[in-house]
């Protein structure tokens, strides 16, 4: 069966009696959307302030491939495991965009036998939080070009507007606009741009702020661009951020749904990993280590760019730390590092399976001796996989200090995930030095790209021409105790998709940066970076319908 018939199969527990019976929140605290979905008041956090954290586990994984290496649903079926055995555990995911939905991606509700449902709601509008995200941003857009319009007080630079208008949807053709065509009643003429909404520096503030007064107060501080003489301008000198709060009032809100089996779920944020820090928001994570005592947790794309920035920025800003990470691979994309094109994936190949296996050496590598993190890999299992692949991804896993587990949660659900749960939950009873960071506010900010560069990607040399680091030079006299978020391919260690496995001793050019004020950190440019996908030639909406009884089907 496709993803959503075994979605559709599914039978759910009205979300009031899965709020109050598995996590003690009383029905004043839920605005429900529907019956299976509801928003959780942020009062809850205030009442549970006093109660103790639970442990928290970062799922993370190898870099990303075409053959798919499963992350979300490892998360998922790992949750549903660690519940199975007796364990109160709670999963936190990201919100999918509408857009890789109807592109090629697919959607971010996990896979198989390990999902959270209502699968189709969550993939396409779910409760409006993105629309909301998207509504805010052009807000300010709009009140940036009527501002001009008005007389332009602040000076305002039509040549140097640093904000763009987002839409959450792949549609290449926005990449690059022009806007104030049709004469002076419709402002001035200037070129502009559409990113996807999981681009949005909003969607990045959303998800780092721990109050509705922090959110706003962080909108109020996003670099809109520039006036004439140089003088940076900021959105709350349009008097913009109250009305922008007041859109995303609901929206922050964490969303309650379920796994399969009837778990909990938050899924709540969604920033892209490769522009932003890639991790579901920073209230819908705090709040569930509050009610359970496991939280289980994402981060975008390989360890390199998702772990990296989990941990460095939103660990950071957040104050918290995982607790152990859990990398996920797979013998397929392993294959792939090792070389082999997508039709050879499905046949045993040991040597490429070897050679596939530095890729993760350097993941597990970065989480343990970079990070200082206990880890345990979960190899997602395929039915292709052969007994001698799999021996040999566990033999080399145990020579660089780890263990690697065979999970079949696809398959089976929790069910094919309970010993990666039990020995998840071994390693947690062990006592353990906290997760480090990379490297210390005080770094300067050139030192802090070099840092990951070099320590985590295995950069020979970081290198930029002299307008950027002249660039750097002054946003580092100004902010250079915030971390750096790097954009770059998620293919690989380098800035060149094509280089798979390692890349040793590459050299990374960092061609811009830009400043995310909101947010709190510098946005380091290597590379091309999409901010807005195209369709391909065949989109999977071609293959999406609804039928005459509401049901909607071809959604993966």
């Amino acid at each position: 069966m496709s993803d959503i018939e075994i979605a559709q199969q599914a039978t759910m527990q009205e979300v009031t009696g899965l709020a109050g019976e598995r996590l003690g929140i009383a029905s004043e605290h839920l605005d429900p959307y529907g019956r299976y979905k509801a928003k959780v008041s942020l009062d809850v956090l205030d009442e549970l302030a006093d109660r103790p954290d639970g442990k928290l586990i970062l799922v993370t994984a190898i870099s990303p491939t075409p053959a798919g290496e499963g992350k979300t649903t490892t998360t998922i079926g790992l949750s549903d495991a660690l519940n199975r055995i007796g364990k109160q555990s709670l999963v936190c995911v990201r919100e999918p965009s509408m857009g890789p939905c109807f592109g090629v991606k697919g959607g971010a509700a996990g896979g198989g036998y390990a999902q959270v449902v209502p699968m189709e709601d969550i993939n396409l509008h779910f409760t409006g939080d993105l629309h909301a995200i998207a509504a805010a941003h052009n807000l300010l857009a709009a009140m940036i070009d009527n501002h001009i319009h008005h007389g332009n007080d602040l000076q305002l630079d039509a040549r140097r507007i640093a904000w763009q208008r987002v839409l959450d949807m792949n549609d290449r053709a926005l990449r690059d606009i022009v806007v104030g065509m049709g004469g002076t009643a419709n402002g001035y003429l200037r070129e502009d741009r559409f990113d996807i909404v999981v681009a949005s520096e909003v969607m990045a503030i959303f998800c780092l702020s721990n109050s509705l007064q922090e959110l706003k107060t962080r909108l109020g501080e996003i670099l809109i661009g520039y006036s004439t003489d140089g003088t940076p301008r900021y959105a709350r000198e349009l008097q913009a951020h109250g009305a922008m709060a007041a859109l995303l009032k609901e929206a922050i809100k964490p969303n309650l749904v379920q796994t399969l089996e009837n778990n909990p779920a938050f899924v709540h944020g969604g920033p892209f990993a490769n522009i932003a820090h890639g991790c579901n928001s920073v209230v819908s994570t705090k709040m569930a280590l509050k009610l359970s005592d496991y939280v289980v947790t994402e981060a975008g794309f390989g360890a390199d760019l998702g772990a990296e920035k989990f941990i460095n920025i939103k660990c950071r800003k957040a104050g918290i730390k995982p607790d152990m990470a859990v990398v996920v691979a797979t013998v397929k994309a392993l294959k792939y590092h090792g070389g082999l094109g997508l039709k050879e994936l499905g046949k045993e190949n040991l040597d490429a399976l070897k050679a596939g296996l530095r890729n993760l050496q350097r993941h597990l590598n970065n989480l343990q001796q970079e990070f200082g993190l206990r880890c345990v890999v979960a190899i997602n299992h395929f039915v292709n996989d052969t007994d001698a692949e799999i021996a040999l991804i566990q033999s080399a896993v145990k020579d660089m200090g780890a263990e690697a587990i065979l999970a079949r949660h696809w398959a089976n659900g929790g069910a094919g995930a309970e010993e990666l749960a039990q020995r998840v939950v071994a390693m947690l009873e062990q006592d353990a030095e906290a997760c480090e960071f990379l490297y210390a506010d005080e770094l300067p900010l050139w030192d802090k790209i070099s840092s990951v560069a070099k320590r985590l990607y295995g950069a020979g040399q970081v290198v930029a021409d002299k307008k950027v680091m002249d660039k750097i030079s002054m946003l580092n006299e100004q902010h250079g105790d915030i971390p750096v978020c790097m954009a770059k391919t998620p293919y690989s260690f380098s800035s060149d998709a094509n280089l798979r496995g390692v890349a040793d001793g590459h050299t990374l050019t960092v061609r811009d940066v830009r400043l995310s004020h909101g947010a709190g950190f510098l946005v380091v440019l290597c590379g091309d970076v999409m901010t807005m996908p195209g369709l391909p030639k065949r989109p999977a909406a071609e293959r999406i319908d609804i039928d005459d009884q509401g049901q909607i089907t071809g959604l993966f």
